[in-house]
């Protein structure tokens, strides 16, 4: 992370304000090259990890869990619930300093190969999860260390992507690693059902017989994250992945040969700078933290609204897609085949409509987008709850409305945070973000319990499809509090 520099960000600069771009104040560097080996061996590990956040979580897995197999579903689907809900605990009390602690250690890539190791672990364990309700309780359990796990993986993979391009490409750097990981997930997925859950006897013998199709289908999933994971931690480590480094800092002052540098690989022998091992405490760490907040509500208060909001809505989102073939299957009637196509329309509409929204997103604001995005979320899936006895068309139709919102309102909100970042200071705003993200992740599993615990007791069995009601309150009260939230019209200053 580069120290903040006094004078370069002490101050609002109009340049990066609407206003200020359409005087042409803003200064706008020139394009590098996009596809780089380095940016396409970080966006495989996206393009892998479908194969945990898709398969495993959204709709293979979980589904499989929370199925007759294991007992009455709706029992089924509360233990899961608690699981998730303990491992939104966990992240929110370690995902605060362990991104931070790696970032000041120098050692982003080791972790996040260290904990992208422990989640293809856990996924190759889930074979061993058999289709008995003795067995339910460590699959939670499996699921549940998964997710803590990819979600701190997933701190250090972000903090990566300002040692690939200039500030200019950020953004379409993290679009082409959200598009892989949503164009991985229809690939693997489409795999999966072809080769194992479809048939009767699927690639190399494998039938459903003791659920090896979705066992086996562990195994595959475990396998394509880890090899899809090993290009990033290979390109940066080492003296190579330094040099580049230098050479985006370089050219984030416009220096043309330094943006050759990452065209081509960089010769000069830059060595990389010393680790500085500090054994700090989590209290210190902690500390560390609390200072920033400190800062920034002293300065910029709007901004932890932004925060706060951006993390409530985030989990509500991230709850759409999580219970969302649950809910397919065990109220509108979905196979587990018919959860894997409804899967893949899903995230091509996704994918689809977060590109469009990109354009969206540059004419009317993020604001406007994430509140229109969310809107549509509260109403169709308060439609869901209503119509949940209408058939599996119903479904389709508002699960894809759902899953078309979900992907823009999360780009638009990444867009929001980049407009307002102080140079120099990126990397600690959105380790922020993540952190505040994570700190709340565990409202959506908790309401969505809650509310399948509500259900049971109005309407007794069956109320799985209460459960939606959750997950739109959570989205509901991220509505609300994005209200307060105003367009960002510049960068800011966080003063400690």
């Amino acid at each position: 992370m580069r120290p903040h520099v006094p004078g370069r960000d002490s101050e609002f600069n109009p340049a990066f304000s609407p206003a200020g771009a359409a005087d042409g104040g803003a200064t706008v560097a020139p394009h590098g090259k996009l596809l780089t080996w380095p940016v396409v061996a970080w966006g495989l590990w996206d393009w892998g990890s479908a194969a945990f956040n898709a398969v495993i979580t959204t709709f293979v897995f979980s589904v499989y869990l929370t199925s007759s197999d294991f007992g009455d579903p709706t029992a089924n689907q509360s233990a899961l619930s608690v699981g998730l809900t303990i491992a939104g605990a966990c992240i929110a009390l370690l995902a605060p300093v362990t991104g931070q602690r790696s970032d000041r250690a120098g050692r982003s890539v080791f972790w996040l190969g260290a904990y992208t190791a422990v989640v293809v672990a856990v996924s190759a364990a889930m074979y061993f999860v058999l289709p008995e309700p003795g067995y339910l309780w460590l699959g939670v359990t499996l699921l549940g260390v998964g997710n803590v796990f990819f979600e701190l993986a997933s701190v250090n993979y972000n903090g990566l992507l300002a040692r690939l391009a200039t500030k200019d490409r950020v953004g379409a750097v993290s679009g082409l690693g959200w598009g892989m990981g949503y164009l991985g997930g229809i690939v693997l997925l489409l795999i999966l059902y072809v080769g194992f859950i479809n048939p009767e006897v699927g690639w190399f013998g494998v039938t459903d017989d003791n659920r090896l199709d979705i066992r086996v289908s562990m195994l595959v999933s475990a396998g394509w994250f880890g090899l899809c994971a090993i290009p990033v931690l290979v390109t940066q480590s080492g003296k190579r992945a330094w040099r580049r480094w230098a050479a985006i800092e370089e050219a984030e002052g416009d220096d043309a040969r330094a943006l050759a540098g990452l065209e081509n690989e960089p010769t000069d022998p830059i060595q990389a700078p010393p680790r500085i091992m500090r054994h700090e405490s989590l209290a210190a760490s902690y500390r560390h933290l609390w200072r920033t907040l400190v800062g920034l509500y002293r300065t910029h208060p709007e901004v932890l609204w932004f925060l706060l909001a951006a993390a409530v809505f985030r989990d509500g989102l991230a709850g759409v897609f999580t219970y969302g073939g649950i809910i397919a299957q065990n109220t509108f009637g979905f196979s587990s085949g018919d959860v894997i196509v409804f899967a893949v329309a899903a995230n091509v509409v996704a994918g689809v409509a977060t590109i469009a929204a990109g354009r969206l997103d540059d004419l009317l604001g993020p604001r406007r987008v994430i509140l229109g995005a969310l809107v549509v979320l509260v109403g169709a899936g308060t439609a869901v709850f209503f119509l949940h006895s209408a058939g599996a068309r119903i479904f389709w139709v508002l699960g894809l409305v759902l899953s078309g919102c979900v992907g823009p309102a999360q780009s638009a909100a990444r867009s929001y945070l980049a407009r307002l970042a102080p140079q120099g200071r990126e990397g600690e705003i959105f380790g922020l973000y993540a952190t505040t993200g994570r700190a709340v992740s565990f409202m959506a599993p908790a309401m969505y319990g809650a509310s399948i615990w509500v259900g049971t007791r109005v309407v007794g069995g069956g109320a799985g499809y209460w459960g939606i009601l959750g997950i739109v309150a959570v989205l509901g009260v991220g509505l609300l509090l994005m209200l307060r939230v105003k367009d960002p019209l510049g960068r800011i200053t966080v003063v400690e």
